[in-house]
């Protein structure tokens, strides 16, 4: 699984390293033949193309699927898929 930033299209980072605002945290399937890489789209539907990688992986079993300091954010949709697998 790859955790995947949907951002905010109108906020770049700026010259005084301002980061862009994280709208939702989206989970995506692993592409077989690249498996840092997401598929083509997220476990809600919505294309990956436009989102950032997250690098974010659980330390230990029982961590959320999402950056904890991102739980308010997270897709619940995407979320929902996750516990019913």
């Amino acid at each position: 699984m790859i955790v995947l930033f949907e951002l905010d299209p109108d906020q770049a980072i700026g010259p005084e390293g301002v980061e862009p605002v994280v709208l939702l945290v989206h989970a995506a399937g692993a592409d077989p033949d690249a498996l840092e890489d997401p598929l083509p789209t997220t476990l809600c539907g919505l294309s990956t193309d436009p989102m950032e990688h997250s690098h974010y992986r659980p330390a230990r079993p029982g961590e959320p699927w999402y950056p904890p300091k991102l739980y308010d954010r997270r897709c619940r949709e995407c979320e929902a898929v996750l516990r019913s697998c």
